[in-house]
């Protein structure tokens, strides 16, 4: 079961220097467990831009319904 989230962070690979702040839904093949803290959330986010975990800063997080 799919779960969907609002997010926002930021980027701080040199790459993404003009245009560095994302928001926007993020869809997950299975919902994160409740006691996920903001490491395992950039993880994720970083995976997605093939980037390193340490690139990606969440600024918040939320599950949508």
């Amino acid at each position: 079961m799919s779960a969907k989230y609002y997010t926002q962070f930021i980027l701080t690979d040199a790459d993404y220097r003009g245009g560095n702040e994302f928001c926007g839904v993020v869809e997950l093949n299975a919902p994160m467990e409740q006691s996920s803290d903001s490491a395992d959330i950039e993880a994720i986010l970083a995976r997605n831009f093939d980037l390193q975990q340490n690139a990606v800063k969440l600024v918040s997080w939320a599950r949508l319904h």
